[in-house]
């Protein structure tokens, strides 16, 4: 028979609890196995429960692990902007779990624990689906699977992507709740049952066969972390004086190495904001950075047009300047461009903090390294800042032939904060997904070389400047969850939505009879 409802004065406090506890279980703590409690938590109160009391508790969860969470919006733009945002993930949690209360309407749903536990996992997965593409392009920050890059869990993404590792999450958040459940009724035989499945579904991470074997040769890359001169929004102030502190950084690289011995330097985001292509100076003190280490510099910058700016990664040949750039393809809505500006300018006059919209690229994060040492073309995969959480802008890069992934970003603008911890695991994990070697280089850090395994081989702390060196191995597999690219998340949302609809037609069935009765 269906499930009695959580009585709410206790649901009530276990969302809550739940949402404050997967906090935890990212970045900078990272206690990975409070992510299961966390989701099993939200399953015990949402038991039960009504679509509109689903929403309330999924919502009060969402907000609860987001306004921690997403601290750092605070630091960069001010508490009404960071709640704010923290509050329209939280209701999209809502929505997702208002879903599942129709869903288990459904008659075999509502009478098997089994079919619940995945139904939930389900909901889950396709509502991080939906915040992750809607509204405003989406924002996928938070998504369950990014808690899992030091859990055996997270080597999943090799075989189905983020979808697959938050679906298990989510599965195994739900088991962890059968279990305590059938203890308090005392089932043992099924609270054991449920614990077994969930270590084994844990367990088998172990299994999913990664490696991070060079395949086509290695790429002598040395990272710049120049920093700034100081935390915040005006961090870009003095932009010649952060140009210059990248500048001293390439050169400090030559403490390392011989000029001629790299074969790329990577620059991060931003580390430009003087578009080279208009401003001599900029261009000299480039071109007389790449001079001395003798190696192409891959160079965060700003180009301003008619209508608005791109931010982008240009290739940089000394002596010849720009020979190749990607440009970001999904700024940040109200971070880099304001969508609906005078609606929202009414709320709040934050605002005008973004003076001009950053425009869209439109070609993927593809750039050609013409590489003397190899005798051939390295294809780089370029990905800036946010676009690391989206799903589809890695894979295409991927897919496009990039043999290494590189994460350049800014995190001046978010202070002493975890943003710069949780991009790292996201970068993590994109490695696993994708069978690349990831360098993260940021402008203040934190920044990281990480292996297609997913291990974090170097790391530089927080505001400080740092080099990285590495002999990375280039590789050209494409793992099973880049060659499934969208399918995952197409099928947890078409069955996510087609079980959602099944349970409204149920219950209105069900409303007609006993109306006729």
């Amino acid at each position: 028979m269906p499930p009695r409802p959580t009585p709410l004065l206790l649901a009530i406090p276990l969302a809550i609890i739940g949402g404050l506890g997967l906090d935890v279980a990212f970045p900078d703590r990272g206690v990975w196995p409070l992510a299961y409690a966390a989701v099993g938590l939200l399953y015990i109160a949402l038991r039960g429960h009504r679509a509109r009391a689903a929403f309330v508790l999924g919502s009060l969860w969402g907000i609860g692990f987001f306004v921690p969470h997403l601290s750092w919006a605070g630091f960069a733009a001010g508490d009404l902007p960071w709640f704010a945002l923290a509050t329209a993930e939280g209701l999209l949690v809502g929505v997702s779990c208002a879903a599942l209360a129709w869903t288990t309407r459904i008659p075999a749903v509502a009478h098997r624990e089994a079919l619940r536990v995945i139904a939930f996992a389900l909901a889950l997965t396709a509502g991080e689906v939906l915040r992750s593409s809607w509204p405003f392009g989406g924002f996928p920050w938070g998504r369950l699977a990014f808690s899992q890059a030091d859990s055996p869990l997270g080597r999943f993404a090799w075989l189905g992507g983020t979808v697959l590792v938050s679906f298990l999450v989510a599965l195994v958040g739900a088991l962890v709740a059968v279990a305590l459940l059938s203890l308090v009724r005392l089932h043992l035989g099924r609270a054991g049952g449920a614990v077994v499945v969930a270590f084994v579904l844990v367990a088998g991470g172990l299994f999913v066969p990664l490696t991070s074997q060079p395949e086509n040769g290695r790429l002598a890359l040395g990272a710049v972390q120049g920093n700034v001169a100081e935390p915040g929004l005006r961090a870009f102030a003095t932009r010649y004086q952060v140009l210059g502190f990248h500048a001293d950084g390439t050169r400090a690289l030559l403490d390392t190495v011989e000029p001629g011995e790299l074969d790329l330097v990577v620059w991060p985001e931003n580390a430009s904001d003087v578009d080279p292509r208009k401003d001599q100076t900029a261009w000299d003190v480039i071109d007389q950075a790449a001079r001395d280490v003798d190696a192409p510099v891959l160079v965060g910058s700003q180009q301003y047009v008619d209508g608005g700016r791109y931010n982008q990664s240009l290739l940089w040949q000394p002596g010849e300047g720009i020979v190749a750039l990607y440009a970001k393809q999904r700024p940040a809505p109200f971070g880099e461009y304001i969508p609906m500006r005078s609606f929202f300018s009414r709320f709040s006059d934050m605002t005008d903090l973004v003076t001009t919209d950053m425009l869209p690229g439109e070609e993927i994060g593809t750039i050609a390294l013409e590489s003397p040492r190899l005798g051939r073309t390295v294809v780089l995969g370029d990905v800036i800042c946010f676009e690391v959480a989206y799903d589809d802008i890695v894979r295409s890069a991927v897919a496009g032939g990039a043999e290494i992934l590189l994460v350049q970003t800014n995190n001046s603008n978010f202070g002493y904060s975890a943003e710069s911890t949780q991009q790292l695991a996201m970068s993590r994990i994109r490695a696993i997904e994708s069978g690349r070697a990831t360098i993260q280089i940021s402008t203040v850090g934190v920044s990281g070389v990480i292996d297609a395994t997913g291990r974090v081989q170097q790391r530089t702390g927080l505001f400080e400047p740092a080099q990285l060196v590495a002999s990375v191995p280039l590789r050209t597999t494409l793992t099973p969850a880049t060659r499934l690219g969208t399918l995952p998340a197409q099928v947890a949302a078409a069955v996510a939505s087609a079980t959602t609809v099944a349970g409204m037609i149920v219950a209105v069935s069900a409303r007609r009879s006993r109306r006729k009765s």
